[in-house]
């Protein structure tokens, strides 16, 4: 969460007419994550979140994206649903962006990650994937595999002053990934961007997860893979297996993984690696005037990368 849009006073009462909420009773920008702007709203009903679209986001996929909220809630699952206002929409406008006020989770994301958080990690995310199962519409994983080479073209002869070498790092590794990218997995709706920040916890239980604008139809262990990634390294960026082994566990006491998914999880790991280590190089290089959040360094993803070209074997994962 971030935010890039500021909203005044009467931009925000005209938006909330809209709404059967009350009134509002406090409006205060979350200066978290690097995709949409966001909000925290507290009205006589209570609080919501107030997020305006920007950036990757494509305005004519919200549907997919609300719309995967409404159907996971409906099966139970622990995240955000979209506010209807009076008209029975979820999606409309605010200065000139689209945007939705969806309900408001509690709990505290981890700071310190421990093996009790990844359990519990392991366990909603296998959730998601069967809950998702039966969500109808499709979206395809534009940051995936096929999405690759246009990022490292975005990025460009300016790679190597993000860290000298990445150039030839991101060349040679595309390369490797497209010879060896499974394509015998089980596809399904996938979160895509399941970080720390975007996970809840009340004491040692998940209590919400949020924020599933890169959610899109794609192999569902590449999700596992984004979140090993995400959640299995220290702040040295050393690799902890403890943390991967209750991830993996906890996973699997839901979904079993097959044993396709797997053998496929180093492969995987690399390209969830990739994917990182390109969108942040390219937001690093392009750093928008005026943002009220810093860029996330993209070497850490190097040395993710490096630690998963290392990997001989699915068993560094607890698998």
């Amino acid at each position: 969460m971030a935010v890039y849009t500021d909203v005044t006073d009467d931009d925000l009462e005209a938006f909330m007419a809209q709404y059967d909420l009350g009134s509002v009773l406090a409006f205060k920008g979350i200066a978290e994550g690097v995709e949409n702007s966001n909000y925290l709203l507290q009205t006589d009903y209570g609080n919501f979140i107030l997020t305006l679209y920007e950036k990757r986001v494509n305005p004519a996929e919200l549907p997919f994206f609300l719309g995967l909220m409404e159907h996971l809630a409906e099966q139970g699952f622990l995240c955000p649903t979209p506010i209807q206002g009076r008209d029975g929409a979820s999606l409309r406008e605010l200065c000139g962006k689209k945007a939705a006020v969806i309900s408001f989770m509690e709990g505290l994301s981890p700071r310190n990650i421990m093996p009790y958080h990844c359990h519990g990690l392991g366990q909603v995310l296998a959730q998601m994937h069967v809950a998702g199962a039966a969500f109808p519409m499709r979206r395809p994983n534009n940051l995936s595999i096929g999405g690759w080479r246009g990022l490292i073209a975005a990025v460009g002869d300016q790679a190597d002053t993000v860290e000298l070498g990445l150039s030839k790092l991101l060349h040679d590794e595309i390369a490797f990934l497209e010879t060896h990218w499974p394509t015998n997995l089980e596809v399904g709706t996938i979160h895509a961007d399941l970080f720390p920040d975007n996970v809840f916890f009340r004491g040692h239980d998940v209590s919400g997860v949020i924020d599933f604008y890169f959610a899109c139809t794609d192999a569902l262990a590449y999700d596992l893979a984004i979140c090993i990634n995400a959640w299995c390294f220290d702040a040295q960026n050393h690799f902890e297996p403890e943390r991967a082994a209750e991830m993996v566990t906890a996973y699997q006491s839901v979904r079993p993984l097959s044993e396709d998914e797997k053998a496929a999880m180093p492969v995987l790991a690399r390209g969830a690696a990739l994917r990182f280590l390109l969108t942040r190089s390219y937001d690093w290089l392009n750093r928008q005037p005026g943002a009220f959040v810093q860029p996330k360094d993209p070497r850490e993803y190097m040395e993710k990368l490096r630690f998963h070209q290392s990997v001989t074997g699915p068993w560094a994962y607890g698998l």
